[in-house]
């Protein structure tokens, strides 16, 4: 409406003052309802014409939309495991909820009793340690005893080979040979004794450490498990829709908790759908203004910090089934993050609440390089000045917004 008012000044109005002055035709009289066509025909077609450029040019250079909506992370309170509610932390089905903070917990008494085996494990373990240590000492009470029995018994060999050596007659050869298998038994049993007290000492330097490791692991294993069942919050935030009660079974694939909202979730950026006709147009840095059903009678002054360089509608996953273009239905739109100009822009504006945003292309920079001539720079002054337009278009609509919401929609 406000580009016809503008484009019927430019057009339908000098024709009309020519027709009354010029040619001195009077509304009433020569100019009727049934003869206005013909005689304003030049400036109607014109305004016609000149009103369709002048929107065109507006929607293309200062696109706006209404799909936008301050989008929030949300997360899904599941816990890691499958179980049954045993105790419950929040009262009623909302509530806020600090990092760290247990929300609910389940039926821990399988944890618990894996934990309790565990450690009965690592004491089973250590006292196994401490009967090697006692094997040590009777090994090495053989290894003196197994000594002083090979020294004796070698003694005694030396003693009967002297005298062997000295008088033949004196020792039969039967007795030396008896006591040199003696010794070498006697020599085994040392060996065997030392090879013993190795054995213990490896037990306790490799054996039993590694083994107490091991069950330190499972210990630890059992006890992360244990914490498992004790599910808690990962954000500072608040807990919605909890209508979780002791007793219930809690499947993590299958039927979540509840939901757990961050704080300061939808508070940073507003994200719009633009267009597809506006993907040459839409770039970072751009001057936005928004106005939200949520806080009526306001316009926030706002920026384009990022665009998406990909069409939602596109994608697609892979699928027993081949892509048909004509699934497509509705054309997708352009993603456009645009947060406020000025810190707490946003504040009293609800996350997830709908509004309106303009975007306006400047030309400022160009124009004042120099590296363009005077038509272009005439035209793309005029191109920026037509987004004064749109920006009135936004305030009207955010006048009328909370009248079109509360007497047009039924309520």
């Amino acid at each position: 409406m406000l580009e016809l008012i503008l484009c019927s000044m430019l057009t339908i109005l000098p024709d009309y003052l020519y027709r009354r002055y010029a040619q001195g035709k009077r509304i009433g009289k020569e100019i009727t309802l049934f003869s206005m066509w013909f005689e304003l025909r030049w400036g109607i077609i014109t305004c016609v014409m000149l009103t369709v450029g002048l929107i065109t040019v507006i929607f293309y250079n200062h696109p706006s939309t209404s799909s936008a909506t301050l989008f929030y992370r949300t997360v899904p309170i599941v816990p890691e495991t499958n179980g049954r509610v045993a105790e419950i932390y929040v009262t009623g089905v909302s509530g806020e909820v600090k990092r760290g903070e247990a929300i609910f917990r389940l039926d821990s008494s399988a944890q618990e009793a894996a934990v309790e085996a565990d450690r009965r494990k690592i004491a089973e373990i250590d006292a196994a340690l401490v009967a090697a240590r006692t094997d040590v000492a009777v090994a090495e009470g053989r290894i003196q005893e197994a000594k002083s029995a090979y020294q004796q018994a070698l003694d005694e060999l030396r003693t009967k080979q002297e005298i062997y050596r000295r008088n033949p007659g004196a020792v039969a050869t039967r007795d030396i040979e008896r006591l040199q298998v003696t010794v070498e038994g006697r020599q085994g049993t040392i060996d065997a004794a030392v090879a013993a007290k190795d054995q213990a000492e490896i037990r306790i330097s490799t054996l039993l450490p590694a083994e107490r490791a091991s069950a330190e692991a499972a210990l630890a294993q059992a006890e992360v498990n244990l914490a498992k069942t004790v599910v808690r919050a990962g954000v500072n935030g608040r807990v919605e829709q909890f209508t979780l009660r002791t007793g219930d079974i809690v499947n993590p694939l299958m039927r979540p908790a509840g939901v757990l909202i961050p704080e300061g979730a939808g508070r940073q950026a507003l994200q719009a759908g633009f267009g597809q006709i506006e993907a040459q147009v839409m770039k970072v840095g751009m001057v936005a203004e928004a106005t939200c059903v949520s806080k009526p009678w306001t316009v926030i002054p706002m920026v384009v910090t990022e665009v998406q360089d990909y069409i939602a509608a596109g994608q697609f996953r892979s699928s027993e089934q081949l892509l048909d273009a004509q699934q497509v239905v509705r054309p997708g739109t352009i993603l456009v993050h645009l947060e406020p100009l000025y810190e707490g822009g946003l504040e009293g504006v609800t996350p997830g609440s709908s509004c309106i945003a303009n975007a306006y292309t400047s030309n400022h920079d160009l124009i004042a390089s120099g590296e363009i001539g005077t038509t272009k720079s005439m035209i793309l002054h005029g191109v920026d000045a037509v987004g004064l337009v749109h920006a009135a278009i936004l305030r009207i609509q955010a006048l009328l917004l909370p009248i079109q919401t509360l007497v047009f929609t039924g309520h």
